[in-house]
C-alpha cells in the first residue's frame, strides 16, 4: 500500500474500534452467546459479513452523496460526530460513577437454556439485533461511511478495509473468547476500566474527524 492508502487503512482501523467496542444490544448478545458456548461460529460469521457489507455501502454510498450533496453530507458527519462525542462523554460519566453490577445485567437477553437452543432462533436473533439495530445505521453509514467518503478516491477501499477487519477481528474475539471474560467482567471495577477506555478513543476519534 502506498502511503495515503496506509492512512487511509489506519483511519478505517481506528474509527471502526472507537465505535464497534462497546457492550449494546448485539455485542451483549454475541457475549452472552459466547459464554454458553451456542452456535457461537454462525453468530460470529453473520455479525462479521453483516458488517462488511454494511461498512462497504456506507463508504459507497456515501461516496457518491458527497459527490452530489456535499454540504449535506457533511452536515450530517457532524451531527454523527456530535452523537460520538456524546457517547464518549456517557461513557466517561459511566466509569467516573458505575452502574455496573456484572456481567449478569449486561448481557441477559432472555432465551431459552443454551443446551436447548436451536440453530434458526439464534441465526434469526442475530439477524435482528444486527439489521434492525438503528445504531448500525448511523455507525456504518452515516459515521463510517460519510468519513471515508472524505477520504482520497484512491483510498476509500483501504479505509473500508481496515473498518472491516476490525469488525472481523473483534467479532471472532469477542465470540470465541467472552468464556475467557466472564470471570473478569463480574467485577464492576472491569466495567468502569472498559467505559473509561471506550470514552477516550471515541472523543480523541471524534476531535479528529473535525477537519
Amino acid at each position: 500500500m502506498q502511503e495515503a492508502q496506509w492512512l487511509a487503512f489506519s483511519h478505517g482501523v481506528l474509527l471502526c474500534a472507537s465505535l464497534i467496542a462497546t457492550i449494546g444490544a448485539q455485542n451483549a448478545f454475541v457475549l452472552r452467546q459466547g459464554i454458553l458456548r451456542s452456535h457461537v461460529g454462525k453468530i460470529v460469521a453473520l455479525c462479521a459479513l453483516s458488517d462488511a457489507l454494511l461498512i462497504g455501502a456506507g463508504v459507497g454510498g456515501a461516496a457518491v452523496l458527497v459527490e452530489r450533496y456535499p454540504v449535506f453530507v457533511h452536515t450530517v458527519l457532524y451531527v454523527g460526530l456530535a452523537y460520538l462525542a456524546w457517547f464518549g462523554f456517557n461513557a466517561l460519566r459511566r466509569a467516573l460513577r458505575p452502574q455496573h453490577a456484572g456481567l449478569e445485567a449486561q448481557a441477559a437477553v432472555p432465551g431459552p437454556n443454551p443446551s436447548a437452543q436451536r440453530a434458526l432462533p439464534v441465526v434469526l436473533m442475530t439477524l435482528a439485533f444486527t439489521w434492525l439495530n438503528p445504531h448500525v445505521y448511523l455507525d456504518t453509514f452515516l459515521l463510517i461511511g460519510t468519513a471515508g467518503a472524505r477520504e482520497p478516491q484512491g483510498a476509500r477501499m483501504a479505509f473500508a478495509l481496515g473498518a472491516i477487519a476490525v469488525s472481523f477481528v473483534w467479532f471472532i474475539a469477542l465470540g470465541f473468547g467472552a468464556r475467557l471474560l466472564a470471570p473478569l467482567f463480574k467485577r464492576a471495577m472491569a466495567w468502569r476500566v472498559l467505559d473509561g477506555a471506550i470514552g477516550t478513543m471515541v472523543l480523541t476519534i471524534a476531535a479528529l474527524q473535525l477537519r
